[in-house]
């Protein structure tokens, strides 16, 4: 009986958790008017503990849209515009010499937060992407030979200009692998651009965002994303799609193991976002593509033929078969 509680106990718990998550959705996107897709989106990279490389132009709502979730879930929020000259001190932090106490005081950098917004990452020099490479990876960075651990939860938005742009350059194989997913806001449809224009002068829009969240829900949210039950043969579905990216006759370069570990926790959050205790094969087709993109390299065949990113996950989804097990999951 006592255990019969218990169990009742977190399955209410897991639901307001669940109505707070979507909350914190619905708010977001009541700023970023036409993106809901993405704003949910982003929310499950969030819930996976993981990070996101927004591949877009200027001026489309990226740094409204960190500013959004920040407040919705009390994230202490920073903001780093990369350039040339940006240092992996600007990041990490450095010490200084105070006369009056007489020794080097550590300054911490802008890394020291719970949402970091990384923007144009790929118009600042090799040594400082590096620098923030550790701390994505391992949550913690090491200045002078001191290493100190960032704030629980440690999340990264992180923006680059379309490639060819001035003073662009690519990012590292390594470093874009790092992110979760990777996708694109794009423009606005006509009418969202409308209600845009249309509220100028009526205050900020991100006035309307209250805060839903505490940051020990959000980090206990994180824990509940585990807990979603996935069988083997789903296991096995999104190794078959991963794989196949590996086989494919044109890209050069298949997602690596990093990916899977990756649709396998962004199928967990979505399923979880949506009330379930369990994965479906459709939970990982709607992941697959966010997760997968940035993984894999067209090759010279592809380019000649024209053939997108796109066009090639979508061809896997179709050619791999699915789990005869219903979209119960069960």
């Amino acid at each position: 009986m006592t255990e019969m509680k218990i169990l009742n106990r977190r399955e209410k718990q897991g639901l307001q958790y669940q109505e707070k998550a979507r909350q914190v959705v619905e708010q977001v996107g009541s700023v970023i008017l036409g993106k809901e897709r993405e704003v949910e989106e982003a929310m499950l990279v969030f819930l996976a503990n993981g990070h996101i490389l927004l591949e877009d132009i200027p001026g489309v709502g990226k740094t409204t849209m960190a500013l959004a979730f920040s407040r919705a879930m009390r994230l202490d929020y920073k903001r780093v515009q990369f350039t040339p000259d940006v240092m992996p001190s600007d990041l990490t932090g450095f010490s200084i010499y105070r006369r009056e106490e007489e020794k080097f005081v550590y300054q911490q950098g802008s890394i020291f937060c719970n949402l970091l917004l990384a923007d144009e990452i790929n118009r600042t020099s090799p040594k400082t992407q590096s620098a923030l490479l550790e701390v994505m990876e391992e949550r913690k960075c090491t200045v002078e030979g001191i290493t100190r651990e960032v704030p629980e939860p440690f999340l990264v938005i992180a923006t680059q200009n379309p490639f060819g742009s001035a003073g662009t350059q690519y990012l590292p194989e390594a470093q874009v692998d790092r992110f979760m997913v990777t996708m694109t806001l794009g423009y606005p449809d006509f009418d969202s651009e409308l209600t845009m224009a249309m509220s100028v002068g009526k205050g900020d829009r991100l006035d309307r965002i209250s805060p839903i969240l505490e940051r020990s829900m959000f980090l206990t949210m994180q824990e509940m994303i585990h807990t979603v039950a996935v069988k083997e043969e789903i296991y096995r579905y999104i190794l078959q799609l991963v794989t196949a990216t590996r086989k494919h006759p044109y890209l050069e370069r298949g997602a690596s193991p990093r990916a899977t570990i990756a649709l396998v926790k962004m199928a967990k959050a979505y399923a979880w976002l949506a009330g379930r205790d369990y994965v479906t094969p459709n939970d990982v087709r709607v992941q697959f593509p966010y997760v997968a993109s940035h993984r894999i390299l067209l090759n010279a065949a592809a380019r000649m033929e024209h053939k997108t990113k796109k066009q090639i996950l979508t061809e896997i989804l179709e050619r791999v078969e699915r789990p005869a097990m219903g979209e119960s999951g069960r």
